[in-house]
């Protein structure tokens, strides 16, 4: 089967300034692990020729694609609140953009090889996060939250040095497009004016295309942004590494690192093994969102008139606690089933939160549990005076059974499809992968994935794979 891959290049036009063109560093033995199929053909591609010779090479950086060199992209960032002047794709490379009657997409290799922007890493990935962020993209995407995905998972037949040596893997990734915050952040810091009106007019161009100019391109980000941390907050997800070099403009969830989905719920649940002080708790996270916001507002102000703009920009980001507000609302609102949520409905979804932290409750099995008219606290005086309120309210369980998933990716059912592939079994891999296609109705004889881990099984740090 002949491979064709229709790629394009157009960040490249911006400049040399923009990114390094490079190959990858070949690697030793590449095999196919995982390919989504279906998101093969809905980028016009050929799932039998990804498969082939020619496909895996593709897949595993030894053969560039004909048309271009890959780049990798530079910007900078604050990470952890700490200002880094120049980071960029450290271990990864953009093969191209693919033009689809949906959009515009990038096609990237995650663990590609060191590039000039790799500071003291090696540029690869391991088989571990790979399979992370393949099993937590896609079930993001069946959940209906914009994401990143997942098209291919290659092995390399090489280690990968961490705290141990691990099978190398490199992720083909999809996305809307990886320019960040910290793109912005990058050239404004150099005071590169023409660069930062170039990347917005770009960005507009791909993203936004009723942004009359930066103004209302900030707007648009701030909108998008306020959706997604919203239903990242409704489904008890986790990014774990809100920096703002991980923050892709697009309003797509990005960079699936150290994150998680919350077990037992507790508003301060923080699972990153970097976040030793909590700044991308559950419950800090819209509020790092507006942070990340007025930072690419800053970045933007050369380009928007300067100290002159600062009133317009602040008022604009401003409007991101509104905006955020009202998606959480009916966001949350729909998970109790309530057809037209009001502000005189947070109290409701307040205290059941509360609730359900005093009582160590399930956050997913709880939700679904209402959602199939059972009592996931039968012991719980509180509860049951809520559930008196909350009937009053008359829910629809129609509009719960869309908002609460029976199935999300837990943590210890992730660790456990990592220890089996490294053993050499994808088998819990690419049954969890199946299962969470269907996250509002899952597949019979998956019931084990939807239970919650027993003590010897949580999963108490995730780790961001570098």
């Amino acid at each position: 089967m002949t491979l064709h891959l229709p790629l394009t290049q157009s960040y490249a036009t911006l400049g040399p300034r923009f990114y390094h063109a490079q190959q990858a560093q070949p690697v030793k033995a590449p095999e196919l692990l995982l390919l989504n199929e279906g998101l093969a053909r809905d980028l016009g591609l050929d799932p039998e020729g990804l498969k082939s010779a020619d496909g895996v090479a593709l897949l595993s950086g030894n053969a560039p694609p004909p048309q271009h060199s890959p780049i990798a992209q530079v910007y900078a960032g604050h990470q952890f609140g700490g200002w880094s002047p120049q980071l960029g794709d450290g271990r990864a490379l953009l093969l191209g953009e693919i033009e689809t009657p949906r959009g515009t997409f990038d096609v990237q290799l995650k663990g590609s090889g060191r590039t000039p922007y790799s500071r003291n890493g090696d540029g690869r990935a391991w088989l571990g996060p790979v399979l992370r962020e393949f099993i937590v993209s896609e079930a993001m995407h069946a959940l209906g939250v914009p994401t990143t995905r997942a098209l291919a998972a290659v092995a390399t037949g090489e280690m990968v040095q961490r705290e141990r040596a691990y099978p190398g893997a490199i992720l083909t990734r999809v996305a809307a497009s990886h320019i960040r915050v910290g793109t912005f952040q990058y050239f404004a810091a150099r005071g590169d004016t023409e660069a930062l009106e170039a990347l917005t007019a770009y960005a507009i161009r791909r993203h936004y295309p009723e942004a009359g100019g930066p103004m209302e391109f900030l707007s648009a980000v701030v909108e998008a942004q306020a959706r997604l941390i919203a239903q990242w907050m409704s489904l008890g997800f986790i990014h774990g590494v809100m920096n703002t070099d991980n923050m892709a403009i697009s309003g797509q969830t990005i960079d699936y690192g150290p994150c998680a989905f919350i077990d037992t719920y507790h508003p301060q649940t923080v699972y990153s093994s970097i976040d030793r002080m909590g700044r991308y708790a559950y419950d800090r996270q819209a509020q790092i969102g507006g942070w990340n916001l007025a930072q690419l507002a800053s970045a933007l102000l050369p380009i928007m008139g300067g100290e002159e703009a600062i009133p317009e920009a602040t008022e604009r980001v401003n409007v991101f606690r509104d905006s955020y507000q009202q998606a959480y609302l009916a966001r949350f609102g729909a998970k109790l089933g309530l057809a037209d949520p009001t502000a005189d409905d947070l109290p409701l979804i307040t205290e059941l939160l509360e609730i359900m932290t005093a009582e160590a409750a399930d956050f997913t099995n709880s939700f679904r549990a209402l959602t199939e008219g059972y009592n996931p606290l039968p012991d719980s005086l509180a509860f049951a005076a809520w559930h008196g309120k909350w009937q009053a309210r008359a829910p629809a369980r129609e509009i719960m059974a869309t908002a609460n998933p029976a199935i999300i990716p837990r943590n210890h059912r992730i660790e456990e499809a990592i220890q089996a592939a490294v053993a050499g079994s994808l088998a819990p891999a690419t049954r969890l992968i199946e299962a969470l296609a269907h996250p509002h109705d899952p597949p019979e004889g998956t019931e084990d994935l939807r239970l919650p881990p027993e003590p010897h099984e949580v999963v108490a740090a995730t780790f961001c794979g570098t």
